[in-house]
């Protein structure tokens, strides 16, 4: 998939060029589709795999890039892990379910807990921006390990 010329446009903007490795690592994003968490070393992984030539420490300032221009979204997990996902208007405001042994990620929506986000900001004098919650636990193949 070609990357627009709006994105071509934001990083000349912001004094950056589009590389060859930027693009890879954004159409490996398009290419698995929003809902997809992957970490750096999976997308370093998966063009190693496509034979792209590209380090890992280029992954991970690629993913800084993109995070920081709003085309993925960061998950930060408590044990100091990210994983990364194609940024979507419809996939705004969602929670995870994170496997604390293997990973293993899971979207899902809840108008309670974006509710319990308004209610507190509203409690507090806060504009909400934005309501997100990770849950961790085992995941059944992890839990049945133990």
């Amino acid at each position: 998939m070609a990357v627009s010329g709006g994105l071509r446009h934001d990083l000349h903007g912001r004094g950056q060029r589009l590389t060859p490795q930027r693009q890879r690592v954004l159409d490996l994003f398009e290419r698995v589709g929003a809902g997809h968490h992957l970490s750096a070393e999976d997308v370093h992984l998966q063009l190693l795999r496509a034979d792209a030539r590209v380090s890992l420490a280029t992954v991970y300032r690629t993913l800084r890039l993109l995070a920081s221009m709003a085309l993925l979204r960061e998950l930060e997990l408590p044990e100091g892990s990210r994983r990364f996902e194609l940024a979507s208007a419809e996939l705004h405001d969602h929670h995870h379910l994170v496997c604390a042994a293997c990973g293993r990620t899971e979207e899902f929506d809840s108008a309670q807990v974006l509710q319990a986000g308004a209610d507190a900001a509203a409690k507090h004098g806060f504009r909400l921006l934005s309501s997100r919650l990770t849950v961790r636990g085992l995941c059944g193949a992890c839990a049945a390990a133990v």
